[in-house]
C-alpha cells in the first residue's frame, strides 16, 4: 500500500427552490430560512476546530438571493408571518394553519425531545384530517398557540446554537409558558444567524480552508434545456413532450448568470460547477468553458456509462483498473473542455440515508474502513487518485441525532488526525495531478439519479409542465421581436420583457418536475403546483395578454396512472406465507420501489420499502415490504383499495398487522349493492389468502372482486395507525394492471 495519503473530497451541495412568490415576493414555503438557522452556518464553522479537514461546498444562487432577501427584509414567508402575529390576534384560519404546518418537523428528533412541544402534538393529533383541525383549534388556548410558535421556531435552530445562546438554552429549559417578548427575541436571533451565512462562507475561502463552486441559476436541468430530445437516448421507451423544448442559448444564460451572482456574493468567480443534480451532456460543454468554469461533477454511473463499464462496482475491478474509479477525466466539444469529478454513490449514499441510524462513533469507524480499503486497493496507484463524496448538504441531518454534529465530529476528527487520508478541495487536487487526466471521447447523457432524466420528463405531468413552458417562452419571442425597436425608447415596456424572461428562467429550475410525475411526493406538491404555474401566468400578464384557461388548472392529477420500476412479464405463482420463500418466486412480478420515491434527497423514511404485483390467470398477487418494527406495533392495519375500469371500488383491509387474523374486503360500486366480510380468509368456496410475517402478502382471485380478462386494475395501499392514514402508496392516483388473458405469457415470451 502507498505511503501517500489518499485524497479525499467532500462536496456539500446547498440547494432549495426559488420558494418566492410570482408577484408578491413571499416566499410560499419557509424551508430556506428554516434551513439557513439550522444548517448552513454549522456546516461551515464545524470545520474550524478540524484545520487539516479541507472541504467544497455548492451554493445555488437562487438560495443564496433568497438568504440574502431575509437579511434585508425584503423577504418573507407565511409561518414567519404567522411566527410573529401575536397569540392573542389570530384568526380561527390562521389557527388552523398553525396546526397544519408547525409540526413540520422530525417528529423522532425535533418534537418528541422536548416535553412540551410533544404534549401540542399529542393534543393536535399525529395524522388529523385537514377539515377536523377546524373542530381541533378549540381545544388549544392562547398560551397554547404561543408556545406552540416558539417550539416550532426554535427547533429549527441548530442544537449546537440553541446550547451556546443564553437565550435559547433559558426557552428549552422553561420548556412552556412563554411570552411575546420570548418570541420576538427568538426571531431575532434567527436573523443574526441568517446575517452570518454567506460571510462565513466568503471568509473560510478567502483563508483557504474551503472552495465554493456554484450551480446554474435557478437549478435547471441543462440537457433538457439544451434539447428535450435529448432525453431518448437513456429513456428510448418514455414518451417525450409534444413541443419540443430546445433552448441552448438559456443554458448559456443559467451558466453565465450563475458564475456574475457567485462573484458578487464570494469576490471571485467559482472554478466549479455542480450542474442541477448532476446532470451532463456533451453538448453543454463549451457552455461550462465559456463561462470560466474549469470542472463539474456528476455520477459515476455516468461515467459508467461513458466508458462502457459496468455501473456496479466490484473490489476487483478496483484492482485491477481503479483509475476507471477514483480519478478525475476529461471531457472536450470542439476546442472546449472541462475535467469531471465522479461521486463514489455508495459512500455518499452511506451519509445521506443511512448512518443516521447508527452510533456515531461506528458510523465513522465504517467510513473510514471503506477509505482504507479503497486506498489498499490501489496498492502503489495512490497519486492522482481522490474519492469524492458528494451529496445534500441540509436535508439528511434532521434524520441524525443533535442535527449530525456528533456524527460530522466524529468522522472530521478522524480525517484530521489520519496520516493516509486527506480531506482537501477539488481545484487543488486537480492542479496537484502529475499526469494528463484520461479522456472521455464522449459523457452519456444523463443525471445523477438513475443515469437518466426521468424525475423531469417522460411522465405525462412533466411533459404537460414542458408544453407549457415552451408556449409561454415562444409567446414571449414573438412578443419581443414585435416590439424589438420600441423597446430600446419605452423603459416600462423593456422592464416587463426582462421580468418575463426572468419568470422563464424561474420556470426552467428542476424543482417544479421534482414533484410532477410519480417519482416524488409531499405535503407541499399543490403549491409547488401553483407556484410554476403563477411564474408562466406571470410572464403572460407582463406581455399584457390573456393568461391561457389551461394554467389556472393544475397540472398534477389526483387519479395519474403510475409506472413500476420493472413491469410484469409472465405469470407467477408464490406461496403466500409471510415471507420470501424463494429468490424467484416473486422475480417477474412488477416492483414499484418506494426508495425512489420521498422528498428532496430522492430517499426517505417510510413504514413500506417496496411492493411487488402479479398474477396468474386466476389471481392477483401483491407483496408490500413493510418495516419489521411497525409489523410488530400495536395499531397498525394495511389496506388495498382497488378500482375498475367502471369505477367501481373495493377496500381490502387487513385487521392490525402485529395480530392479524382476518381479511375484511369491502364492495362499494356506485349502487352499493354488496358488502362481504371474509374471516379467515374463506367465504362461500372463494379463497383470499394473506400471510404477515417478515413482509405482508396476498393473494386475490378475480373472480371475487368479479374483473375478467382483458379488465383494468386500478390500486393504492395505504397503511393507517388507528384508523389514521400514515403513507399512501402511490402517494396520489394508481397502479394499474390488465387482467390477463389465456395469451398473456405467449404475446409475452421471449428469447
Amino acid at each position: 500500500m502507498s505511503s501517500q495519503p489518499l485524497k479525499v473530497i467532500f462536496l456539500w451541495h446547498m440547494h432549495q427552490p426559488d420558494y418566492r412568490d410570482a408577484e408578491a415576493r413571499l416566499a410560499m414555503m419557509p424551508w430556506v430560512r428554516l434551513h439557513g438557522v439550522k444548517d448552513y452556518l454549522d456546516m461551515v464553522t464545524i470545520l474550524d476546530d478540524f484545520p487539516n479537514v479541507r472541504q467544497n461546498f455548492n451554493l445555488v444562487p437562487s438560495l443564496l438571493d433568497q438568504l440574502q432577501g431575509y437579511v434585508d427584509g425584503s423577504l418573507s414567508d407565511q409561518a414567519l408571518d404567522l411566527s410573529l402575529k401575536k397569540a392573542d390576534s389570530l384568526t380561527v384560519e390562521e389557527r388552523v394553519i398553525l396546526l397544519s404546518s408547525f409540526f413540520h418537523a422530525h417528529w423522532d428528533n425535533m418534537v418528541k425531545p422536548y416535553p412540551r412541544y410533544w404534549e401540542l402534538l399529542k393534543l393536535r393529533g399525529f395524522h388529523p384530517a385537514l377539515s377536523s383541525l377546524y373542530e381541533v383549534q378549540r381545544y388549544f388556548s392562547q398560551q397554547d398557540f404561543l408556545d406552540l410558535q416558539v417550539w416550532y421556531n426554535l427547533v429549527w435552530i441548530d442544537p449546537s446554537f440553541r446550547k451556546s445562546h443564553e437565550l435559547l438554552a433559558s426557552l428549552i429549559s422553561r420548556d412552556r409558558n412563554f411570552t411575546e417578548a420570548d418570541k420576538q427575541a427568538l426571531i431575532e436571533i434567527q436573523q443574526q444567524i441568517l446575517g452570518k451565512i454567506i460571510p462565513a462562507y466568503r471568509s473560510r475561502q478567502e483563508s483557504g480552508r474551503i472552495e465554493l463552486s456554484t450551480s446554474p441559476y435557478y437549478h435547471p436541468i441543462l440537457p433538457l434545456l439544451y434539447d428535450t430530445n435529448l432525453a431518448t437516448i437513456s429513456q428510448p421507451h418514455d414518451p417525450l413532450p409534444n413541443l419540443r423544448f430546445s433552448h441552448p442559448e438559456d443554458v448559456a444564460i443559467q451558466i453565465n448568470k450563475a458564475v456574475e451572482r457567485h462573484e458578487l456574493y464570494f469576490g471571485s468567480r467559482p472554478a466549479g460547477m455542480w450542474p442541477s443534480e448532476g446532470s451532463v451532456c456533451q453538448e453543454i460543454i463549451p457552455y461550462f468553458q465559456q463561462a470560466g468554469i474549469k470542472w463539474i461533477a456528476t455520477d459515476e454511473g455516468i461515467l459508467a456509462n461513458s466508458i462502457g463499464r459496468d455501473a456496479e462496482r466490484n473490489q476487483s475491478e478496483l484492482v485491477k483498473d481503479p483509475a476507471s474509479w477514483y480519478r478525475s477525466y476529461r471531457v472536450e466539444e470542439g476546442s472546449c473542455g472541462v475535467d469531471v469529478i465522479f461521486r463514489d454513490h455508495l459512500l455518499s449514499d452511506l451519509i445521506g440515508f443511512v448512518y443516521s441510524r447508527w452510533n456515531e462513533q461506528q458510523a465513522a469507524d465504517d467510513f473510514m474502513r471503506r477509505l482504507m480499503e479503497i486506498k489498499q486497493a490501489m496498492g502503489n496507484h495512490v497519486e492522482d487518485r481522490a474519492v469524492a463524496i458528494i451529496l445534500d448538504g441540509e436535508n439528511a441531518w434532521e434524520h441524525y441525532p443533535e442535527d449530525g454534529a456528533p456524527f460530522l465530529r466524529e468522522l472530521y476528527g478522524r480525517l484530521n488526525d489520519s496520516p493516509e487520508i486527506e480531506a482537501t478541495t477539488i481545484s487543488d487536487y486537480l492542479s496537484g495531478r502529475k499526469e494528463p487526466a484520461p479522456l472521455i471521447k464522449r459523457i452519456f447523457p444523463g443525471s445523477w439519479i438513475n443515469r437518466n432524466f426521468r424525475i423531469w420528463i417522460g411522465h405525462q405531468e412533466d411533459n404537460l409542465a414542458w408544453e407549457y413552458l415552451g408556449q409561454a417562452r415562444r409567446a414571449l419571442v414573438l412578443f419581443e421581436q414585435q416590439y424589438s425597436e420600441q423597446k430600446n425608447s419605452d423603459i416600462q415596456l423593456k422592464e416587463n420583457i426582462n421580468k418575463a424572461w426572468e419568470h422563464i428562467y424561474i420556470a426552467e429550475g428542476s424543482d417544479w418536475c421534482w414533484w410532477y410525475g410519480d417519482d416524488h411526493s409531499s405535503e407541499n406538491d399543490a403549491e409547488f403546483d401553483e407556484l410554476f404555474r403563477q411564474h408562466l401566468m406571470t410572464v403572460y400578464r407582463c406581455l399584457g395578454e390573456k393568461v391561457p384557461e389551461y394554467l389556472h388548472k393544475p397540472i398534477i392529477q389526483a387519479d395519474k396512472t403510475l409506472h413500476p420500476k420493472t413491469e410484469i412479464y409472465t405469470f407467477i405463482n408464490p406461496k403466500i406465507d409471510g415471507d420470501v420463500s424463494s429468490y424467484y418466486e416473486w422475480q417477474a412480478a412488477a416492483f414499484y420501489d418506494i426508495a425512489q420515491l420521498g422528498g428532496a434527497m430522492h430517499r426517505s423514511e417510510y413504514l413500506v420499502k417496496g411492493v411487488f404485483y402479479g398474477f396468474n390467470l386466476e389471481n392477483f398477487f401483491l407483496r408490500v415490504d413493510v418495516e419489521r418494527k411497525f409489523l410488530i406495533e400495536d395499531g397498525y392495519n394495511l389496506a388495498i383499495n382497488i378500482v375498475d375500469g367502471r369505477q367501481e371500488k373495493v377496500d381490502c383491509e387487513t385487521c392490525y398487522l402485529y395480530d392479524a387474523k382476518r381479511l375484511i374486503m369491502i364492495y362499494d360500486n356506485f349502487d352499493n349493492q354488496k358488502q362481504a366480510r371474509i374471516e379467515e380468509g374463506l367465504q362461500n368456496g372463494e379463497e383470499m389468502r394473506f400471510a404477515i410475517d417478515s413482509i405482508f402478502e396476498l393473494e386475490i382471485p378475480f373472480r371475487s372482486i368479479r374483473l375478467e380478462a382483458d379488465d383494468d386494475l386500478n390500486f393504492s395501499i395505504t397503511i393507517k395507525q388507528y384508523g389514521h392514514e400514515v403513507q399512501r402508496i402511490p402517494a396520489s392516483g394508481y397502479l394499474h394492471l390488465t387482467v390477463p388473458s389465456q395469451e398473456f405469457e405467449e404475446r409475452m415470451w421471449y428469447v
